[in-house]
């Protein structure tokens, strides 16, 4: 085997498998926006719970923002009261919910944060499935159009080129003897009109030959005449 018949095979082989491994376009264009739409519906689900977090967050920052005021006012009226170990234990609670609200706030900042980020994504692929709704049309008919070239090509690497002039120059030759038989079945069978002008031109023949011995005979007789 010639170093292009194992070329031809290798590229016939892959395309081949390319060709199998090719997907219905449009069930290919419908499935990539099925999926972006479900990515999309996730994103924004958690967008959604992300919001529902930033609020309660919010309001346990309030809640606890009241706290720390509420026990900063118990301090003071224990120190009024001489009560200084009561005041102590209030600023010891107040401490506790100043720190809480530290903590949840920057567990907001974060969820800010990422809301801002999936909103940013969710609109970056919502752009992206409109541009693909919009270009729908024009994604299945390329990928009609490839499959169908790569159709073409394992057909043109399937036959060789010179199989393929030998097997028409065989048809040829085919062609060639069934129209000498068809030749063959006319000389051997002429119609009447054939037959009888045939027939026409034997006594034509016929008196020109007449005509050519009496010539021949009537010239010999002049001869002999003049000799005598």
């Amino acid at each position: 085997m010639g170093v292009f018949n194992r070329f031809s095979d290798i590229i016939n082989s892959n395309i081949n498998s390319i060709l199998d491994q090719a997907e219905d376009p449009r069930k290919m264009v419908r499935l990539i926006t099925q999926e972006t739409q479900e990515t999309l519906v996730e994103v924004r689900s958690v967008s959604a719970r992300y919001i529902a977090d930033r609020k309660q967050l919010r309001e346990q920052i309030q809640s606890s923002r009241r706290e720390s005021r509420g026990w900063q006012g118990k301090a003071e009226l224990a120190v009024v009261k001489g009560r200084d170990d009561l005041a102590k234990l209030a600023l010891k609670e107040k401490t506790l919910h100043d720190e809480a609200v530290i903590t949840m706030e920057a567990d907001l900042s974060r969820i800010d944060d990422a809301i801002s980020k999936l909103k940013h994504d969710a609109d970056k692929l919502e752009g992206q499935l409109k541009l693909a709704l919009a270009r729908q049309k024009a994604l299945i008919l390329r990928g009609q159009t490839a499959k169908s070239r790569l159709k073409v090509k394992r057909q043109l690497h399937d036959t060789n080129c010179d199989e393929a002039l030998s097997r028409f120059e065989e048809y040829e030759r085919k062609l060639d003897n069934v129209e000498g038989v068809i030749e063959s079945y006319d000389l051997g069978s002429r119609t009447l009109a054939q037959e009888i002008d045939n027939l026409q031109d034997d006594e034509h023949l016929n008196r020109e030959l007449q005509a050519l011995k009496s010539r021949i005979k009537n010239t010999g007789t002049v001869q002999a005449v003049a000799t005598a």
